[in-house]
């Protein structure tokens, strides 16, 4: 399409910035980070390094929804560029494949998250939506089930 790739981040932020320019008082707004999610395939990989200090540091939101589910969202070194009285929701739990995450594990990155930005900045959640189109993801009801019960589980032990 002949767009500048390397600034067209940039150009996405100011455009977003000018959409909130206007938000009333009080409305928190959010954002999710999404490499796509269509019958438990993905459309994107790569970490948030590229990104990350001109994402987190001007983007005017309130919080970030961060896929982290596998090893192609790189690492939690860009959390460094997040600033205080910002939220990074850590999409750990993924919503492609049924299997269980381990308790300990999802603990264990949480920790490690928590090296590049403090421990109240950060949530849990699953890495994107259990059914970001009609078709949804090839996971059961009670595998969904299972995996939200862990994530609120996981949360009262890490957060109280």
């Amino acid at each position: 399409r002949g767009d500048d790739a390397d600034h067209q981040h940039l150009r996405y932020i100011k455009q977003i910035n000018a959409a909130l320019a206007n938000r009333p008082p009080g409305l928190s707004v959010t954002t999710h980070m999404c490499r796509g999610n269509f019958r438990s395939s993905w459309a994107a990989e790569g970490g948030y390094d590229f990104v990350a200090e001109a994402l987190f540091s001007e983007l005017n939101v309130d919080g970030f929804f961060l896929e982290y589910d596998d090893a192609r969202s790189g690492g939690f070194e860009p959390l460094r560029f997040v600033p205080p009285g910002k939220q990074v929701v850590l999409g750990l739990v993924t919503t492609k494949r049924g299997a269980l995450e381990s308790k300990d594990n999802l603990k264990r990155r949480i920790d490690e998250a928590a090296r590049h930005i403090p421990l109240d900045q950060l949530c849990l959640s699953p890495q994107c939506g259990f059914s970001s189109t009609v078709e949804g993801n090839v996971l059961t009801r009670d595998e969904q089930a299972a995996k939200l019960e862990l994530i609120v589980t996981t949360a009262a032990e890490v957060w109280g």
